[in-house]
């Protein structure tokens, strides 16, 4: 960089480049992480049943690791087991992807069941 000065050049160096060490951190927080485990735990049960709750999370954040609840409404008949799996495993890979963290622990609890809708009968009122 050059600078002028009275009509004279004076020539600076650039400041020290700073060890990314010391540079500081990025710290993300728990809420952000809470959002994102819903999210991820919405995209997971797919098409909300009707009069169902979206799914919310508790998370616990410690030392870049985040230990996941999720709660969850789903529609039955259903393999209750393997939807739960599913959850398990998208809240956890969203979670590391988009905040970086380990996620160790999903815990799934299913809050309520709720009757598939049966093709062929009346919805609504009958006359």
């Amino acid at each position: 960089m050059t600078s002028v000065s009275g009509g004279a050049v004076e020539l600076r160096k650039p400041p020290a480049a700073v060890p990314p060490g010391e540079r500081g951190a990025t710290r993300i927080a728990d809420r952000v992480v809470v959002k994102i485990a819903s999210q991820a735990a919405g995209e997971a049960v797919g098409r909300p049943v009707r009069d169902a709750a979206r799914p919310y999370a508790n998370v616990v954040v410690a030392h870049e690791t985040a230990r996941v609840r999720v709660h969850v409404e789903l529609e039955y008949p259903t393999d209750i087991g393997a939807r739960c799996a599913a959850v398990r495993r998208h809240v956890a890979e969203r979670v590391g992807a988009l905040v970086g963290m380990e996620v160790p622990e999903v815990v799934v609890h299913v809050e309520r069941l709720h009757p598939a809708p049966v093709q062929g009968t009346a919805q609504g009122r009958t006359r």
